[in-house]
């Protein structure tokens, strides 16, 4: 397990040789805080939660130059990748994941943005075990380094999650967890630009 990060924390991406990490894995989960359901056959059904994961990439001056999302699962300069939309929150672990090999980020990238937003407007009163995990994919093991847990509940239909921000010849992840409206990523470009 990484570090556990509370809001507003801050980790470099640094390994412990001193090498930076190259290859990185956010990963986003959830699960429903609706109660469960039971069908016509009395079978248990949780309540589907449709959470999106995103990321925005900023240049230096704050301006939005490329996302990665549902519609468009790979970066301009091919560096991120969107593994694809989970569409219910069911199961263990990370429901969505997006890839990032932060040596091929384009030099202009100053800053990743990673959100979560409700298409279908469902609220995060509706949402328990929300997390945003980093994982390091350029070691053996793919160790997780850093996590952060949400536990703000309430009627907002996003989270501006974390970010990634270059230091350096390095990176620096920070957990943000900002409550923010929206229903898919061009909605939370501007809400995501106040925390760069």
């Amino acid at each position: 397990m990484g570090l556990s990060l509370q809001k507003g924390q801050s980790l470099s991406l640094t390994k412990k040789d001193g090498g930076a990490l190259t290859r990185v894995r956010m990963g986003l989960g959830w699960d429903s805080a609706a109660p469960v359901k039971r069908g016509i056959f009395g079978r248990a059904k949780a309540t589907e939660i449709d959470l999106d994961a995103s990321a925005i990439f900023f240049d230096a001056s704050g301006k939005a130059i490329d996302v990665v999302w549902f519609n468009q699962l790979a970066s301009k300069d091919g560096s991120t990748q969107h593994t694809g939309d989970n569409l219910t929150g069911a199961g263990e672990g990370d429901d969505e994941t997006i890839l990032v090999d932060l040596s091929k980020v384009s030099p202009s990238v100053s800053q990743i943005v990673f959100v979560i937003s409700s298409y279908s407007q469902q609220t995060f009163d509706l949402v328990e075990n929300a997390f945003c995990r980093l994982v390091d994919d350029s070691t053996a093991g793919s160790p997780e380094v850093a996590r952060y847990q949400l536990t703000d509940s309430g009627t907002h239909t996003a989270m501006i999650m974390s970010k990634v921000s270059r230091e350096g010849t390095g990176w620096q992840f920070k957990a943000v967890g900002e409550r923010a409206q929206g229903r898919t990523v061009q909605d939370l470009v501007a809400p995501a630009a106040r925390y760069l």
